[in-house]
């Protein structure tokens, strides 16, 4: 850091930009506090989707077994299934970061296929399937949003712990030998003019 002049002007310039920087690190502190209380929330509903996908994967997968045994394999019938677009993504911000947020629900399950030639196990697998979808959507959705977090929270820390352990104890210590010099010159004032009265008196 360049010398400083040892001026009022350079010292209460100090003062300003010291709290400035205590006031920066306090937001700091409250927007790291308010994104961790985010993200526990979010890891709550991560967890819950989490224990419900397992659950419901194992069920799809053993519906699709059973379905496979009783009609043989059923990936012709899977390619006349049509594509979802119906996903529509928004975004909310908490404290500036940007989280994504999916607009409504999936629709309905309504097979694609004939019933000429399937069997009622087909159907549970599709059933089944469709409730992998969505969850797998919402996991998507708050795994996402947590990762943002985590990020964000990352670099608000960052920040400040560099107004608390760089920046403010920089000004510390600018306002610090500021202080001293001006004193020091005050004192020295004061003798000279002690001194010269003394020799005019």
């Amino acid at each position: 850091m360049a010398a400083i002049l040892p001026t009022k002007g350079n010292l209460m310039s100090a003062r300003r930009s010291r709290a400035l920087a205590v006031t920066g690190y306090e937001l700091m502190d409250r927007k790291r506090n308010i994104l961790i209380r985010e993200m526990m929330g979010l890891m709550e509903s991560a967890k819950w989707v989490q224990t419900q996908i397992d659950a419901v994967f194992a069920d799809a997968y053993a519906a699709l077994q059973k379905a496979n045994v009783r009609m043989g394999l059923c990936d012709r019938i899977a390619e006349g299934v049509e594509i979802d677009n119906t996903l529509e993504l928004q975004y909310r911000s908490v404290m500036g970061v940007e989280i994504p947020h999916m607009v409504g629900t999936a629709p309905p399950p309504r097979p694609e296929y004939g019933f000429v030639h399937t069997t009622s196990a087909l159907d549970e697998c599709y059933v089944k399937f469709h409730r992998v979808k969505e969850l797998v959507r919402e996991l998507a959705e708050v795994e996402t949003s947590i990762y943002r977090l985590a990020e964000a929270i990352k670099k608000t820390q960052k920040r400040a712990n560099a107004l608390q352990n760089i920046v403010i104890p920089g000004f510390d210590a600018t306002i610090r030998t500021i202080t001293e010099a001006l004193e020091e010159k005050e004192r020295e004032e004061f003798v000279r003019l002690k001194v010269i009265k003394r020799t005019q008196g």
